[in-house]
């Protein structure tokens, strides 16, 4: 399995035409960011390896990343409506580098709110180890990735231009769900582990936390979650996504 380097950089294009869409793409997640963290005056408080500051900033990196990569996947369905996989499907292009391709062009853009979210973090005194900025950076930007996947099975598996407003819009689930906005306990804390965002976004806080989480059941405990409870989700999600995206190309194809 390889990129389609072809079809990769006329995506990107296609996408660098569209700069409102790269506006709104990265702007959101960074006014969330700018008033939930960078604003807060408990933005300066400890944070493991960093402060709270450098925590909220992950945390919104991540949601805009997995925004933006989302939405790259998911505009699979428009495409669908102009005939563009049919034209796909006279090419020698496999499904597997069909999917390949679509994921290294949404971590692309993916990197446009990452870059603009931790620029303002670090003007706004978001402060941690060395070790906690490169870490996260590389969890958030890689991480992503799966999103792409889950978008592209949105897209494919509804044919309308509604399929994008779903696949953004089912993410903000997702989010509270998944430990993003708010910290979790209890009963909420054991199913947020078994949803998509929870993986990706304690191991983007773990070069911060180390594991750690705030649990609200008993006051303002402190639990340590072991490593590999976000790695197997991670993982887990996207073997699902990138099975179901590569099923949901094959059979587009075939009715084509």
């Amino acid at each position: 399995m390889s990129i389609n380097p072809t079809y990769t950089g006329m995506e990107l294009r296609r996408i660098v035409r569209d700069p409102v869409g790269l506006f709104f793409t990265a702007a959101l997640p960074a006014f969330l960011f700018v008033i939930f963290g960078a604003t807060q005056a408990f933005k300066d408080e400890s944070a493991g390896n960093g402060n709270v500051g450098l925590y909220i900033m992950v945390s919104m990196a991540a949601y805009g990343a997995v925004t933006a990569t989302t939405s790259i996947g998911g505009g699979a369905a428009v495409e669908k409506m102009q005939g563009w996989g049919r034209q796909l499907g006279l090419t020698p292009m496999r499904d597997a580098s069909f999917v390949l391709s679509k994921a290294v062009t949404a971590l692309t853009v993916a990197c446009v709110p990452i870059g603009l979210i931790y620029l303002i973090g670090a003007l706004t005194g978001a402060e941690g180890t060395v070790q906690a900025w490169v870490l996260s950076a590389l969890v958030v930007l890689g991480g992503a990735g799966v999103f792409a996947l889950y978008g592209l099975c949105v897209g494919l598996a509804f044919r309308s231009e509604s399929a994008v407003g779903a696949a953004s819009g089912t993410l903000v689930i997702f989010a509270f769900l998944g430990n993003v906005f708010t910290p979790l306990s209890g009963t909420l804390l054991d199913i947020a582990r078994f949803t998509p965002l929870y993986g990706y976004i304690s191991l983007a806080r773990y070069p911060i936390t180390e594991g750690w989480l705030v649990s609200t059941q008993d006051g303002a405990a402190m639990v340590q979650e072991p490593l590999w409870v976000p790695v197997t989700n991670l993982l887990v999600w996207g073997a699902v996504f990138a099975v179901v995206a590569t099923m949901l190309v094959r059979r587009s194809r075939g009715r084509q």
